[in-house]
């Protein structure tokens, strides 16, 4: 079998790939989320919120295929496998069943910030070893803090 080779240094390669397949797996796991409290959203709220769900998933997706293609560019496969996002996944999710409009928003930016939190650390992460793979993790920051600003605009209270 033919193996595509990495272009970085093996200790540079192990330090983006290890960023990489974190970020897959909480995207991956952010856009089941959103799914999760899309098909269960209910309250007063539920149109805006739940085209907004949308977007966060739409967004996840995309981001995780570039993710796993930047990956595989760099020679090393991408992980994707259900049990691998179920074994790995750490960031909040939803409860079972029905989910309130005012519990949904909340839920989002929570998870949100600990995935820019995450991606945060992997930017500093790979500064030195990956530029090209930092400045992919730092456009999908940009556009979670996006997603997140917008989910905690929703999250004011009401007068």
């Amino acid at each position: 079998m033919t193996v595509v080779r990495s272009t970085l240094p093996e200790d540079d390669r192990r330090i983006a790939s290890d960023a990489l397949q974190g970020t897959l797996v909480d995207l991956l796991g952010l856009s089941l989320v959103g799914k999760q409290a899309h098909w269960n959203i209910v309250g007063p709220r539920f149109r805006s919120i739940h085209l907004q769900l949308d977007e966060v998933v739409a967004t996840a997706r995309s981001y995780s295929d570039t993710v796993a293609e930047r990956a595989a560019a760099l020679g090393v496969p991408p992980d994707g496998r259900p049990e691998t996002i179920a074994a790995a996944y750490t960031l909040p999710g939803p409860k079972d069943g029905w989910l309130k409009d005012d519990e949904v928003v909340p839920l989002m930016v929570e998870t949100l910030e600990a995935a820019i939190g995450r991606l945060r650390e992997r930017i500093g992460a790979t500064e030195k070893p990956d530029p090209v793979t930092q400045d992919l993790l730092i456009a999908i920051t940009a556009e979670l803090e996006k997603q997140r600003w917008m989910f905690e605009a929703e999250n004011q209270p009401r007068d």
